[in-house]
């Protein structure tokens, strides 16, 4: 991410044309090519913006920003106070304090929910670079590594994938599902091309089922 302080003019041309007139703004210009326009008030809404696919061409103190159907975002750029660049890598996403780790416990207790005649061998199953959420074993003697997230993404997959690749080493047979309460469709797409099981399920029915760990009444 590209964070520039700078005093600018913007005119953006396309369905509805705008002009801010110059003054000292923030443009951020993250690594999906978008660009926004800040001001110090307004709350979180940026001033203006180009979302991404677009492409941005820096001709001296000219910020050209161009969508795919030709709209145009003009920066003109009197002078920079700032120009920092930073590499903030993947984002895991939002999570919701105690749904995943509830989500974990309820299908701990519940292995059939995940796939028929599984026995949970230990959450928190430990590797050298993070525990997977639940190991279990299937009805042939097979383990089965499970991965838990509120919504499947590609990252969630690359997660359960370096798991895999790591448990593997002293487990055989071993397989991988990936448990969610949705999946982004490229995230089920790269899960099967890399042999893992897409499990959806649904939270409040999940805390309906009875428990398959047994009690003493």
């Amino acid at each position: 991410m590209r964070l520039v302080i700078a005093r600018c003019s913007v005119d953006y041309a396309g369905r509805l044309s705008t002009h801010l007139p110059s003054a000292v703004r923030l443009l951020m210009v993250k690594a999906d090519g978008s660009v926004l326009l800040h001001a110090d008030g307004g709350g979180y809404k940026p001033l203006n913006w180009m979302s991404a696919p677009c492409t941005l061409a820096v001709d001296g103190d000219l910020w050209r920003v161009t969508n795919r159907t030709g709209e145009t975002m003009t920066i003109t750029v009197e002078e920079v106070l700032h120009d920092s660049a930073h590499q903030l890598g993947i984002d895991p996403g939002l999570v919701k304090d105690g749904v995943e780790k509830q989500l974990q416990a309820l299908l701990a207790e519940r292995c059939h929910v995940i796939g028929p005649g599984l026995a949970l061998v230990r959450r928190e199953f430990p590797t050298d670079i993070g525990p997977v959420d639940l190991l279990c074993r299937d009805e042939g003697g097979g383990y089965v590594a499970v991965e838990i997230k509120r919504r499947g993404e590609i990252d969630g997959v690359e997660q359960l994938s370096r798991y895999l690749e790591r448990l593997r080493l002293g487990l055989e047979g071993l397989r991988g599902v990936f448990a969610a309460l949705s999946f982004a469709p490229r995230a089920r797409v790269l899960a099967s091309a890399r042999g893992i099981d897409c499990v959806q399920v649904d939270y409040d029915a999940l805390r309906g089922l009875e428990s398959d760990v047994p009690t003493l009444f």
